[in-house]
């Protein structure tokens, strides 16, 4: 069986906060050292194992003194604390894969807490639990909710027969594997060791809760708080609390999901299934140990596990023909009894040795390199395998190998075509097969030439040296192929050719299709188009000016002197065409003069008419028209001759839209109702940025306007004190409707 290397990491292990929550398992065993029978008295040593991230140091450390609490559960469940003991660290062992093919990547680890203490312990009619709290769990988990904000309880459960006869718990074989492959069987010995032979049972349960972020940056409360980092368990007694799982999808029985679900074996403890969701997953395991029918001690386990992508590390490949349920290689020879493997397996950093061996005539024949080549007897079927790290413990992988040597097998054929005159190439297949029974045919002509005949034919629709391949394929499936070249290069059997149009006015062009086959550009073709013009190409475009009736010719001749030619009589009839001109006065319209008079100037025109703008139709050769506002105007022409060819001629007229704007170099404001006002005077529709201002001699602003039908009355600012009489400064500037800036200055004399 091929290993796993593990190529994703979880996504829980790549991010640095996720770390300060980092309890991922542990449990309580304990071992009876003898019974004081006169105190009544019996002796433990208790062993608490803890397990944890380790990557990020110190935000993953054990706590130094571990505080267990040691609790007598009366037959109602209620909880009396005996004594609450600090347990000094013992010892950090970093958990490491035994399989040297497992690569673990460098940011998951794992490191297990140990803790050894003894206690005497009276021998009472009640249940003694042993129990350790801490928080947190990882924030990742995906099967419970809130997993960040709570931790766990790890407990041990002596009952009064097992203290009276001096048991001794079952301790685990193993911590769970830290990473697991998705969609690989899993087969885990969650099994334990009892030493005095009683029965033990497994089965999922809930996980306990236990503590939280109480005493944390930003969190109420001290970490010896229940909700706390660790619960002072002389305050936090049991019954714990137990972990809700995501229901439906996950629950106490089915900690992992998917379906069908990973179980465990109630009397192995073996864990088995299939993990098909990738994630992070809280798992509690209740492991309890009978004698007699009766119950002598429960401990309860949690743990995380890990599911990740994998990839196979050590993995038996062959370069072969087939492959039957990815390990069995069939390798097909055809008249070759000598076989040279190619040896396709990885990683070959992972791999120390190679082993082939071949069962030849009752006989097996071993092969201790990476690509043997082995000489078969004859014609039959031959079984070989190859073994990977043959004899290493989980290191090592194999593969099945099928040689099948058949008789020989050889592909050939001929061909016959007439060379210049184009039409079908006609083939014969002339293969062999020591099997006297050839199966398939396969003939590639061109990209779109195929054909699965014995003997087939071919109409190529171009000319050249055109590859031919033959593949043929016998009973035993032996293939092989041959490729032939044909020089193909005749004229077409017909030429055809179709033009765009036959009948038109000039200039008329027209589109020579030539859609005769087979031609390409290293053909001599000469078209004739009876005008005095001629062509190379193979599909021209021709303008005949002049009218007339024109007879076409073509003439082919190919690279190797095959000739053809086609002549076509009175083919392309070109009608003669009008010459459509017209002239217009004047050419400066404006906005005072909108009217212009349209002459025709055309040529041969039997009829006209004009449209402006797409929108008035004039039918007079010479008409007069009056534009309905400024701006550019299209005015088109279309004229028809007799022979009911037409012309068009498009021409713009540009309407300017003006403006006019007169100012008075005097002004009388006396009262009398004449002459009161100074003001221009014009056409000012269209004007933009109009500003007037009127200045005396020693600089001063009198009055200021920006509407051009404002008028100054002699006051300042139309409303203050009256100038005296005098010669003024007036400033005048605008726009026309086309952004022309106009600048005007002068003089206004106020007389009274």
């Amino acid at each position: 069986m091929s290993l796993k290397y593990y190529i994703l990491l979880l996504f829980a292990l790549c991010n640095h906060s996720i770390f300060a929550k980092h309890i991922i398992g542990g449990d309580i065993s304990y071992v009876c050292n003898g019974i004081n029978g006169t105190k009544k008295i019996a002796n433990y040593t208790f062993t608490l194992k803890v397990y944890r991230d380790c990557y990020y140091g110190i935000l993953s450390k054990f706590d130094q003194a571990a505080h267990i609490g040691v609790y007598a559960k009366s037959n109602n469940n209620n909880y009396r604390l005996i004594s609450s003991e600090p347990i000094n660290l013992k010892e950090i062992i970093k958990l490491e894969t035994v399989n040297p093919c497992v690569v673990i990547p460098p940011d998951i680890c794992v490191d297990e807490g140990l803790y050894i203490f003894n206690l005497d312990l009276p021998i009472i009619n009640e249940t003694y639990v042993i129990a350790y709290q801490r928080c947190c769990r990882n924030e990742t988990i995906s099967n419970i909710l809130n997993p960040g904000d709570q931790g766990a309880a790890y407990t041990v459960e002596i009952t009064p027969l097992a203290q009276q006869v001096c048991n001794s718990s079952p301790v685990f074989k193993n911590f769970p594997p830290i990473v697991i492959c998705v969609n690989a069987r899993l087969n885990f010995d969650h099994s334990a060791i009892d030493t005095e032979g009683d029965l033990i049972t497994y089965e999922f349960c809930d996980p306990y809760i236990a503590g939280g972020k109480g005493g944390s940056p930003g969190y109420p409360g001290k970490e010896t708080d229940c909700t706390g980092v660790t619960p002072d368990p002389a305050k936090c007694l049991p019954p714990f609390s137990t972990v809700q799982f995501r229901a439906p999808f996950y629950t106490v029985f089915e900690p992992l999901g998917g379906n069908p679900p990973v179980t465990i074996n109630t009397l192995t403890g073996l864990i088995t299934g299939t993990p098909n969701i990738i994630g992070q997953f809280v798992v509690g395991v209740c492991m309890k140990e009978y004698r007699n029918g009766q119950l002598l001690s429960e401990s309860r386990r949690d743990f995380q596990f890990n599911v990740t992508t994998c990839i196979d590390l050590v993995n038996a490949k062959i370069a072969s023909d087939s492959v039957i349920n990815n390990k069995e290689y069939i390798l097909n020879s055809c008249g070759n009894n000598t076989i040279d493997f190619i040896n396709q397996s990885s990683d070959e950093k992972f791999i120390n040795t190679y082993d082939w061996e071949f069962n030849i005539s009752g006989q097996i024949q071993s092969y201790n390199i990476k690509n043997p080549s082995v000489s078969f007897p004859g014609i039959g079927s031959y079984l070989g395998t190859l073994f990977l790290n043959r004899g290493s413990i989980g290191c090592n992988d194999t593969a099945t190998v099928r040689v099948n040597v058949f008789p020989d097998i050889k592909a050939d054929f001929s061909f016959q075509y007439d060379t210049c005159i184009a039409g079908p190439v006609q083939f014969k297949d002339l293969s062999y097969s020591g099997s006297n029974k050839l199966t398939n045919w396969n003939w590639l002509f061109e990209p779109q030439g195929r054909s699965i005949n014995k003997d087939p034919s071919f109409d190529f629709r171009t000319p050249g040296i055109k590859p031919v391949l033959l593949q043929i394929k016998d009973i035993n499936g032996c293939i092989d192929t041959i490729t032939k070249d044909i020089r193909y290069f005749p004229v077409p059997q017909l030429l055809v050719i179709d033009p765009s149009d036959f009948i038109g006015c000039n200039p008329m062009e027209v589109l020579f299709e030539n859609l005769s086959y087979p031609i390409d550009s290293t053909y001599d073709i000469i078209w004739d188009f009876g005008d005095g013009q001629t062509s190379g190409k193979i599909s021209p475009t021709h303008t005949f000016d002049l009218p007339g009736i024109y007879s076409v010719n073509l003439k082919v001749r190919s690279p190797i002197g095959c000739f053809t030619e086609i002549n076509y009589p009175n083919w392309i009839e070109v009608k003669p065409s009008p010459v459509a001109d017209f002239i217009y006065k004047p050419q400066d319209p404006s906005s005072f003069h909108k009217d212009i008079l349209i002459t025709d100037q055309s040529i041969d025109a039997q009829s006209l008419k004009y449209i402006i703008d797409n929108r008035d139709i004039l039918i007079q050769r010479n008409p007069k028209y009056t534009f309905r506002d400024t701006g550019i105007h299209e005015v088109k022409q279309i004229v028809v001759h007799a022979s009911g060819c037409q012309d068009t001629l498009i021409q713009f007229i540009d309407v300017e839209p003006k403006v006019t704007y007169f100012v008075p170099n005097a002004f009388t404001p006396n009262g009398d109702g004449s002459n009161e006002l100074f003001y221009g005077v014009g056409y000012v529709e269209g004007m933009k940025n109009f500003e007037m201002s009127i200045w005396d001699r020693w600089g001063s602003l009198l009055f200021k306007s920006n509407d051009p039908n404002e008028a100054w009355n002699s006051r300042i600012n139309n409303t203050g004190s009256i100038v005296q009489n005098g010669v003024y400064v007036y400033k005048i500037s605008f726009s026309t409707p086309r952004d022309k800036l106009v600048n005007l200055k002068g003089f206004v004399t106020v007389v009274r």
